[in-house]
Formats: structure tokens, sequence, C-alpha cells
């Protein structure tokens, strides 16, 4: 029982770590849950139960006499490739071939490497993926770049804010708020005809697509607590960015 412990705690440990870098960058709590457990199973441990929330992680071994671990999650972003890395990581662990300090080493080092593309980069995407939704929402070309350089601004805003406050709804609303501004002042100075097109493209980016999809897949696979929490982050942020627009509709037009 002794030389089993020590196993027994480097598994837990690493189960959590997975079941962190997969939970702050986006997956789905299904996802989460089942990655653990068949971690845990990799190593011999079969008999594992664990709770999942988007705040947190709960994990536990039956008949290990081992305490049940809990980890907050403060932080939640979306980065699928750092979830498609955990997920190879945990193949390769099914395997049988990958030892646990090997394994662990190298997800703490998923967790301290940066994968997600430079700011410039997330602007420019941000940008022409802004112009993109204008014509799937009927807009012209008279509109696209206004769209495209409102977005881009209004982008870079909502990065900016979340750098300086650490509340994801007030970036939010600041950022819908300038987007705005800066689509009524393309409209008004001759350079854009249709306002509402070009601030629902360049609103685009900022919507919780993702958040949407894993509410609704959490709630069909009956997790419903994480299903719940997650469908009020994004009313939240739907709520911030309606009303950071409505705010300048009202004032200004």
């Amino acid at each position: 029982m002794e030389n089993e412990t020590p196993k027994t705690y480097n598994v837990i440990e690493l189960c959590l770590l997975a079941g962190k870098l997969m939970l702050e960058s986006g997956a789905e709590t299904n996802r989460v849950e089942d990655t653990m457990m068949r971690i845990a199973a990799s190593y011999g441990i079969g008999r594992t139960h664990s709770y999942v929330t988007p705040t947190g992680i709960i994990f536990s071994v039956e008949g290990q006499g081992e305490p049940t671990k809990l980890i907050r999650i403060s932080d939640r972003t979306t980065d699928l490739h750092k979830v498609s890395v955990v997920n190879s990581i945990s193949r390769e662990i099914s395997t049988g071939t990958v030892p646990v300090e090997e394994a662990f080493e190298r997800l703490k080092e998923v967790e301290t490497d940066s994968m997600t593309y430079p700011v410039r980069i997330q602007v420019l995407a941000a940008s022409i993926a802004s112009g993109c939704f204008l014509f799937l929402s009927q807009g012209g070309w008279s509109d696209f770049f206004p769209a495209l350089i409102t977005s881009g601004i209004g982008f870079s805003c909502f990065i900016y804010f979340h750098r300086i406050v650490r509340v994801k709804f007030l970036a939010e609303f600041l950022a819908s708020l300038i987007i705005t501004l800066i689509a009524y002042a393309f409209v008004t100075k001759g350079l854009g005809k249709e306002i509402d097109k070009i601030i629902i493209g360049s609103l685009m980016p900022l919507v919780p697509g993702l958040l949407i999809t894993n509410a609704v897949r959490d709630l069909m696979s009956g997790h419903l607590i994480s299903g719940l929490a997650k469908g009020a982050d994004a009313f939240l942020t739907a709520f911030a960015i309606g009303a950071g627009v409505a705010a300048v509709i009202f004032t200004v037009l």
C-alpha cells in the first residue's frame, strides 16, 4: 500500500491537470470527465468519480485511501488547439507507453506554452470574418471596408480592456459600444450606407457561439448544472453586447 499511494496521488494530479487545461480552453463537460477517467484507467485506477462544473473540478478514487481533490477554475477562454493537444496526449497515455512523470511534464508544458495566435493575427482574422458576415446579412460592398475597420478596432479594444479589467462582460460592453460609435461615424460621413449591417457584421467575433453550443451539448448529455451555467454565461455576454449597442442607439440616433 505504501508503494501504491504515491502512484495513485500522482495519477490524480495528472487527471486534474488534464481536466483543468481542457475546461479552461473551452471543452465541454462530458469530454473533460471522460478524459480524466480514461487517463486514470490507463494507469490501473478503474473506480474513479469526477464532477465537473465551469468553475471547478472534483475528482476522487474509490478504495485507495486518497482524499478527494478539488481545483478551482478561474479563467475560461476558447483554445480548441490546446484541447486537441491534451486529447492527443490522453490517447498516447491510453496506449500504456507514457509514464506518469512524462505525461505530467508534457501537460505542464502545454499549460505554460501560449498556443494562441499573435494579437495582430487575431485582429486580422476578426476583421475578415466580420466582412464575410456582412454579406451573410445581405450587406453590400459599400459597407465591406467600414465593417472590416470597425471590427478590427472593436476587437482590439476588447482585448485591451479585458487585459486591464479582468471582467469579460465589461470588456464586451465597451467593445460593442465603440463598434457602434465607429459604425455611426462611417455612415454619417458618407463612407457607409447601412449602419445595422455594419454593426451586425462587426459584432460577430464577440458572439459566444462556442459557449452556446457547449451549453446545449451539456444539457443534452445530462450535465444540467454545467449546461445552465454556460447558458447563463452566454446570456450575460449577449446582454453586454446588446447593452453596448443600445447605449449608443438611444443616445445619438
